[in-house]
């Protein structure tokens, strides 16, 4: 009898002993970290092809919150967002000045199109003010994202450069929405929008949609990463920002869309 107890106690023992290491080691393995990021490396796919591969490298999880670059922005001072991947460059360094990230970096580029209806008043070219002027004058049908997004403030930044208030067109619209949706809402209306390269090239129905503006030196799209300074992961949020500047994630970002779309959809920046 007394020899059962014993082989018994033992057997319990060794069942503590290796729950509590099973523990110790679930609880030292990285959790996840949330990433606030625009609309434009969500809605291309970019994202659902990068991070698989950081998870599997970093052991890190991300979950994803993809909204305009300002709302991104704004969930960093709020202490929502442990890293943030955006593309509004005058936004970006005044939230650095702020103190809600140490330091923003290069990672990637593309550039912002404007398309409209195909056989419409504007043919394809190069002359990124000639098109505003040209979709304000004849009062063409232009929806805006609307959405403190880093492609509504681009837009803005071109109305402003050519002194144009562009709600002088009766037929400017705001979407308040993605480019996704936006790019949707144009297509529907045979309406011109400014958007980037990437979510175009995924959009998957442009109706009539065609390219009418593109290659000015103004439409360049560079996109950051930055830790926010208040993240509560600050190792993953570190493993992140140096993983998507590092080759192997560069080489990745160099590749997506080549095999799809002829072309890459992003340009490696780091």
């Amino acid at each position: 009898m007394k020899r059962k107890l014993t082989l018994s106690l033992a057997a319990v023992i060794i069942l503590c002993t290796s729950l509590l290491m099973v523990a110790a080691c679930s609880s030292s393995a990285p959790g996840t970290i949330t990433l606030a990021t625009t609309t434009s490396t969500y809605d291309s796919g970019l994202l659902d092809f990068l991070l698989p591969v950081f998870t599997e490298e970093t052991g890190w999880e991300v979950k994803v919150i993809s909204v305009g670059t300002g709302a991104a922005l704004q969930l960093g001072r709020d202490g929502e967002a442990d890293a943030l991947l955006v593309h509004a460059r005058a936004q970006e360094d005044q939230f650095v000045a702020d103190g809600y990230a140490e330091s923003r970096y290069d990672v990637m580029y593309n550039d912002f199109i404007i398309v409209g209806p195909g056989g419409g008043a504007i043919s394809h070219n190069e002359d990124i003010d000639r098109t505003f002027s040209d979709i304000l004058e004849l009062n063409l049908p232009f929806i805006s994202r609307g959405d403190e997004s880093g492609t509504h403030a681009r837009e803005l930044q071109i109305w402003d450069g050519l002194g144009f208030d562009p709600e002088d067109n009766e037929n400017y619209m705001e979407s308040g929405q993605g480019m996704g949706a936006t790019l949707g809402m144009a297509a529907e209306m045979n309406a011109y929008t400014l958007s980037d390269r990437g979510t175009w090239l995924a959009y998957p129905d442009a109706g009539n949609l065609v390219i009418v503006c593109e290659g000015h030196p103004r439409l360049l799209n560079p996109y950051g990463v930055m830790v926010v300074a208040s993240t509560l992961h600050p190792e993953g949020a570190q493993a992140f920002v140096d993983w998507i500047r590092s080759p192997v994630a560069q080489e990745l970002i160099a590749s997506f869309g080549v095999e799809e779309f002829g072309q890459p959809l992003f340009f490696p920046d780091a």
